[in-house]
């Protein structure tokens, strides 16, 4: 497929992987949308600019094509008018549309669905977070959250049971509405926006160089991820190249990252299924993993270790061989419970079936990362758009086609092999040399964008920096999670099967409330 509709002008971002970006007019917006939908392309976030100083507000999208990124901008001149709707050919838009409807008050020209998303009735009338001038928000506690109209379902014997946003546990606040007949889920509605932390408008806030504190901390489980996409994001609006040791450096990072939360889930899913022992054996092996990492880089998820230009830490050779003997260790233990939990009939009843989401629903709705892989969307930035070093790794994609818990279970333990190989030869193939370059910020407008395959799915980061009064500012950095695009496509997992599966099948998705509440 062509990048984009013919007659654009693109500029390639200066950036370790192909990355395009390009203004876009309304009628080229709703074209290219249906060109790349029909060529197999997917829509990787939805955002605002409130660039108001140039005249304009400024709608983006950035799109997964053939040869890379595509970052298209529709100006809007002001006052803002509405923008095409892309939810008719994406529906994982649909709540982008919403949330930037909240933050910026630029909302698609006849949606589906307007209700708000983040914005629960707490915020003052007219008040949008990312608006040019927009002041602090009052207090909270001096408005009364809005109703939510939830779609209601009718027929006999039907009922509704509403679970949440406190749970029974420390997981993050989320409503769930079930509409049942007995305990046969006829439908699955979210609500979300509760942890709502005003991360995007902090960003504007901070110095350029200072934003990947913030950045690592979008989801603590994805920090590595998210500060390595605002380091990308950063160093190519920079024009900056970073030292081939810290990109090495990097990815050992954000390998061990992925094992850390597969480790976890795993326990978890064993839990939820009734084999307590796998929850105590596979805790007990993250802990150990974490101990490491807090050993080796000083912090138990590794957090603020990614930094502008590199990394804050290094590896000396007594630390490639108490990774290489941790990997050996864990690699032992995880093919033992992979046999365990393969063999045991009780769980793999409750895994296999559970909660499936056929590839051509995963396609559809745009279904992504971990949970895309287990519903064969071969898709893994690792793999299709390798940049240092996975460039020189020849990652092996792990997928599967049933797209139920099972599935998703044994894409966790394959992937958690994957990148034990990955982190020893990393450890042992480290080149040598700096693990620091100096950013040196430009003295003009500059955008840049950061891509980067977390343990969740795609992690982008798309980021404007401006001059303003002798330094430079942020004028915008977006953070968007695989969660966006996932959360969704639980209420169809849902369908069909019985309420106590929830639980199951939810932990099995495992997506970020934090990620997605910006």
């Amino acid at each position: 497929m062509p990048i984009a509709p013919q007659g654009l002008n693109l500029r390639r971002l200066d950036a370790p992987l192909p990355m395009f970006r390009g203004a876009i007019d309304s009628a080229q917006w709703a074209q290219a949308a249906r060109d790349i939908a029909q060529a197999g392309g997917r829509l990787l976030a939805l955002w605002g600019s409130d660039r108001r100083d140039d005249g304009v507000m400024v709608v983006c999208a950035a799109y997964a094509v053939e040869r890379g990124l595509l970052w298209l901008e529709l100006p809007l001149p002001m006052p803002a008018s509405g923008y095409p709707d892309l939810a008719t050919c994406f529906p994982c838009a649909e709540r982008m549309q919403r949330a930037l409807a909240d933050m910026l008050g630029v909302r698609a020209q006849n949606p589906e669905d307007d209700r708000p998303w983040l914005d629960h009735g707490l915020w003052p009338h007219g008040f949008k977070p990312l608006a040019h001038g927009a002041g602090d928000v009052p207090a909270a506690a001096t408005f009364t959250p809005a109703p939510y109209p939830f779609v209601r379902v009718a027929g006999d014997g039907v009922h509704e049971i509403a679970v949440g946003p406190v749970h029974a546990g420390i997981i993050e606040p989320g409503h769930f509405r079930f509409s049942v007949v007995g305990e046969k889920v006829l439908r699955l509605e979210q609500r979300l926006g509760y942890v709502h932390k005003g991360i995007e408008r902090r960003f504007t806030e901070l110095a350029p160089l200072d934003g990947y504190r913030l950045a690592g901390r979008v989801s603590g489980d994805s920090t590595v991820a998210y500060a390595w996409a605002y380091g990308m994001a950063l160093e190519s609006a920079a024009a900056a190249t970073i030292p081939a040791r810290a990109a090495w450096l990097r990815a050992l990072l954000l390998e061990r990252e992925r094992v850390a939360n597969h480790l976890g889930d795993l326990g978890a899913l064993g839990n939820d299924a009734g084999l307590a022992v796998g929850l105590a054996q596979f805790s007990r092996l993250r802990e150990d993993w974490q101990r490491l990492s807090r050993t080796l880089f000083g912090h138990r998820l590794m957090m603020d270790c990614v930094v502008p230009g590199g990394v804050a830490v290094d590896l000396d050779v007594q630390g490639v061989r108490l990774i290489a003997a941790q990997c050996d260790a864990i690699e032992a233990e995880v093919q033992a419970m992979h046999r365990l939990y393969d063999e045991h009939a009780g769980l793999q009843d409750r895994f296999i079936g559970t909660g499936r989401v056929t590839p051509a629903l995963a396609a559809q709705l745009g279904l992504s990362g971990l949970a895309g892989r287990a519903s064969g969307q071969a898709v893994d930035l690792r793999s299709q758009f390798p940049f240092a070093p996975y460039d020189a790794l020849d990652v092996r994609i792990a997928t599967h086609r049933n797209g139920d818990v099972a599935a998703r279970v044994n894409l966790r333990f394959e992937e958690v092999l994957e990148s034990l190989q990955l982190i020893r030869r990393i450890a042992r193939e480290l080149p040598a040399g700096a693990i620091r370059s100096t950013i040196e910020l430009p003295q003009r407008p500059a955008f840049g964008a950061g891509w980067v395959e977390g343990w969740r799915g795609e992690i982008l980061v798309a980021l404007e920096l401006v001059p303003h009064e002798g330094a430079v500012r942020i004028r915008r950095c977006h953070c968007h999670d695989p969660s966006w695009q996932n959360w969704p496509v639980l209420e169809h997992a849902m369908i069909g099967n019985i309420v106590p599966d929830f639980p199951l099948i939810n932990k099995s998705f495992n997506l970020s409330y934090s990620g997605h509440d910006l």
